[in-house]
């Protein structure tokens, strides 16, 4: 069930390859839409893949099927919640149903998705 961010304090999350040259103007323009939308940003938390020789492999893929992070970026998300008091942590990237409810789990907060936002208008 899709959660309103009117007046909420929100962690924005976004997930990249590193041939995502753009990265930061994407987050900007989640950022914009969440403010539109009258959300607060209290935090912007990005994870980079394939900016390593290790990762360049595997850029398309995420670190994790079950939280699309590497677990050293959600103790940061984690932590970032914790420090600013946040309602939601909001990711810029499409989750599936699991990776939402894991996510959510983790973080003691609803994680969802910029189009599930976007989608209630």
């Amino acid at each position: 069930m899709p959660v309103g961010v009117t007046g909420a304090d929100v962690v924005l999350v976004g997930y990249f390859s590193a041939k995502e040259k753009d990265f930061v103007a994407l987050m900007d323009a989640a950022a914009a839409e969440l403010t539109a939308r009258g959300a607060r940003v209290v935090g912007r938390i990005t994870q980079r893949r394939g900016v390593s020789n290790g990762g360049v492999r595997k850029m398309a893929l995420p670190y994790s099927s079950r939280t699309l992070l590497s677990s050293g970026k959600i103790l940061e998300v984690a932590a970032h919640c914790e420090e600013t008091d946040a309602d939601l942590v909001v990711f810029v990237n499409y989750l599936t149903d699991r990776q939402r409810n894991v996510l959510s789990g983790i973080f003691d907060r609803p994680a969802m998705s910029l189009t599930e936002i976007i989608d209630v208008g």
